[in-house]
């Protein structure tokens, strides 16, 4: 049995994930007045980019035998997703925190609580992935995709 997919009929999950975000940025864009970021917020975002960041590393391994170029590509943004949520991570603990003045990484003072996950474990989870495929170099180097250089 083959399979085939048309463009409509692919990957429907992650184009479901590509709607909801773009809707979330039209709704924030038309927010009057703006809403605020709170921990909540970027706790969802930083899920959002650590599962993207999860899926660019797959994508990477998968192209890299047969098209090592597009696999080189790949773990380059798999890099820059790391620095996006990481920031991402940095930001979520600059926020007032319901439950303490606190900056520290400490699940336990989340807004409604620790969820299973928390946004520090889900960080270095995602940071062990990192520390395995790459380099400090790598993460300080600017970006070398062929589509920067003119």
């Amino acid at each position: 049995m083959t399979s085939s997919h048309t463009t409509s009929d692919a990957h429907p999950y992650l184009r479901a994930a590509t709607a909801g975000i773009r809707h979330h940025a039209h709704t924030l864009d038309r927010a009057v007045p703006p809403q605020p970021v709170d921990r909540v917020h970027l706790d969802a975002l930083h899920a959002h980019l650590t599962a993207l960041h999860r899926l660019l590393d797959q994508l990477a391994e998968a192209a890299r035998p047969e098209h090592p170029g597009a696999g080189r590509h790949l773990a380059t943004a798999h890099t820059r997703l790391w620095q996006a949520s990481a920031e991402a991570h940095s930001a979520f603990h600059l926020l007032p925190s319901a439950a303490a003045a606190s900056t520290e990484c400490r699940p336990e003072h989340l807004p409604e609580g620790p969820p299973v996950l928390t946004i520090c474990q889900r960080h270095l989870a995602a940071g062990h992935s990192v520390r395995r495929k790459t380099t400090p170099t790598d993460l300080n180097r600017a970006p070398h995709t062929a589509a920067c250089v003119r």
